[in-house]
């Protein structure tokens, strides 16, 4: 589809992903307020933080682990497999379990282990086995209300930790830092969409740039796990490969292997995401990376994150993402919302019986 025939949009994208992309500032604001309205005992004596979800409600965790690493009071592990490790094995551990439908068996198999073990357990979710599961062990129930895919969510899912950290004193409030947040994601925004035509949206020439290549993000610290976002979003949205990196982990492996195979070059590219507030080593390693991969032939570009301030930098570039990934389905002509693939495969999960 030709990417400034917006009005054609409604034809592939039947159940408005896009307004859930335009939709991600309020949405983070509300989290943050629902997020101090629900019940929280007031526990102490917090050691340590296992989060436990799949797919994308784990990316607001791991999102919120990126931006609390320099000054959260306790470590926080983004769990993603069945069962818990073997330290979380005790009520100095708090376990908040992640689940948009409530329903992820990975999710439910770690909570329940969680409340075995005689942990600490919140549980997020809009509903479903989580919710009940969580109320009949006495464990607090956040709920939020969302109708579209986890993916879509990442603003409640980010949010109601981040207000979770908060409340628990494990973490300062950053409230002003989220408003300035959601306020550059407003400014870049009115570029970046729908009725902006392709010479005026770089999100639309950059998905441009993307059509029939094999996509791999990179990026470090607080962007590592949006460069996780990315991949996801590319490959759920626009129903495309994709792939993550994070630096400088890559510098120490996926360097050496830039030379072969040749012939496939011109199908790949890859996309460095950059971030004022990004360390001054890891920046340095972003350029000379990019300029190794450039002189093996490989094609490349930079995203530059927006704003102030560590959320901005966050929300800014994440955001950015989405709209590529949504006009790179246009451009593909995919419906942006359904992941049949991932549901039949549920579906034969659930066939086989448990475990």
């Amino acid at each position: 589809m030709y990417l400034d025939e917006y009005e054609k949009f409604t034809e592939l994208d039947r159940e408005n992903m896009l307004a859930q992309i335009e939709g991600l500032p309020e949405q983070l604001l509300k989290a943050r307020e629902l997020g101090f309205d629900q019940d929280l005992p007031a526990w102490s004596g917090v050691r340590q933080v296992l989060i436990a979800g799949m797919g994308g409600s784990a990316i607001g965790a791991d999102l919120v682990a990126a931006y609390a690493a320099p000054e959260s009071k306790a470590p926080l592990v983004v769990h993603r497999d069945y069962g818990l490790p073997a330290w979380v094995n005790d009520a100095e551990t708090l376990v908040i379990a992640s689940s948009h439908s409530g329903n992820t068996e990975e999710t439910l198999s770690a909570f329940n282990a969680a409340i075995e073990n005689g942990c600490k357990c919140l549980a997020i979710t809009t509903g479903g086995k989580l919710a009940q599961a969580a109320s009949s062990a006495g464990a607090p129930v956040w709920r939020f209300e969302h109708h579209g895919q986890p993916r879509a969510a990442v603003g409640y899912s980010f949010g109601l930790l981040l207000a979770a950290l908060v409340r628990l004193g494990l973490l300062a409030d950053p409230l002003e830092d989220l408003r300035a947040a959601v306020q550059a994601i407003q400014t870049q925004q009115k570029e970046l969409r729908a009725d902006r035509p392709t010479t005026r949206n770089p999100a639309k020439r950059m998905a441009g740039q993307l059509m029939g290549r094999w996509v791999t993000v990179i990026g470090s610290g607080i962007l590592a796990p949006v460069a996780r976002r990315w991949k996801g979003q590319i490959s759920e949205v626009a129903k495309a490969w994709a792939q993550f990196e994070f630096l400088p982990e890559a510098n120490h492996n996926t360097l050496a292997g830039i030379s072969n195979p040749e012939e496939l070059f011109g199908k790949a590219i890859t996309l460095f995401l950059r971030a004022p507030s990004d360390h001054g080593r890891n920046r340095l390693r972003i350029e000379l990376t990019q300029k190794s991969f450039m002189q093996e032939g490989l094609n490349t570009d930079f995203v530059d994150a927006r704003g102030e301030t560590r959320l901005s930098h966050l929300w800014t570039c994440l955001h950015f993402g989405d709209y590529v990934a949504y006009y790179l389905a246009m451009s593909y002509d995919v419906d942006p919302t359904p992941v049949t693939s991932i549901e039949n495969f549920k579906r034969e999960m659930r066939a086989a019986g448990e475990d």
